[in-house]
């Protein structure tokens, strides 16, 4: 068992001056099948969209992206209002404490590439279980730490072959 995601916490927290009749919602997803969606709101004429809906998301470890895409429900299907595509490397990185959350505002575009609204959102990165702290130190990798690396076995890697690797 290798490090395959991490987790990170995410807050949607509004839209604003999104143009859409129906009641929107938003979907989140990291470059990977599984997405995150927050419950619909309704635009009370204030040019207004609050969900403040909090959630935990697996993000892979090759996934250089999050995207934030506001939906809504219209006839038999759903219809894309906009979207935002935000490198990891923005939301992560710089000097932030481990278990807080950063506040973020991005513009979305329609499928057409012309702008429609701002979305408000929180991320941080989640913190590891204590269990899979402990077990770092460990030379084995142990389950019940979901994805996580917590320690190899040194003999299993051994070969001749270069082996890459994403440094953390």
């Amino acid at each position: 068992m290798g490090l395959s995601s991490r987790t990170l916490e995410i807050t949607v927290i509004s839209g604003e001056n999104i143009r859409v009749t129906e009641d929107a919602y938003v979907v989140v997803r990291a470059e990977s099948l599984n997405c995150c969606t927050t419950r619909t709101a309704k635009d009370d004429g204030s040019n207004l969209l609050s969900w403040n809906h909090k959630f935990s998301l697996h993000v892979p470890l090759h996934a250089r992206s999050i995207t934030f895409e506001v939906q809504c429900n219209k006839f038999k299907g759903f219809r894309p209002i906009g979207v935002a595509r935000i490198a990891l490397s923005d939301l992560l990185g710089g000097a932030v404490p481990e278990n807080q959350l950063q506040v973020f505002s991005y513009g979305l575009r329609d499928w057409e590439g012309k702008r429609n609204g701002v979305i408000r959102f929180a991320v941080g990165e989640a913190a590891l279980p204590e269990e899979c702290l402990k077990s770092a130190v460990e030379p084995v990798a142990r389950r019940g730490c979901g994805d996580r690396f917590v320690g190899i076995k040194v003999a299993d890697y051994i070969s001749n072959e270069v082996v890459g690797g994403v440094p953390f």
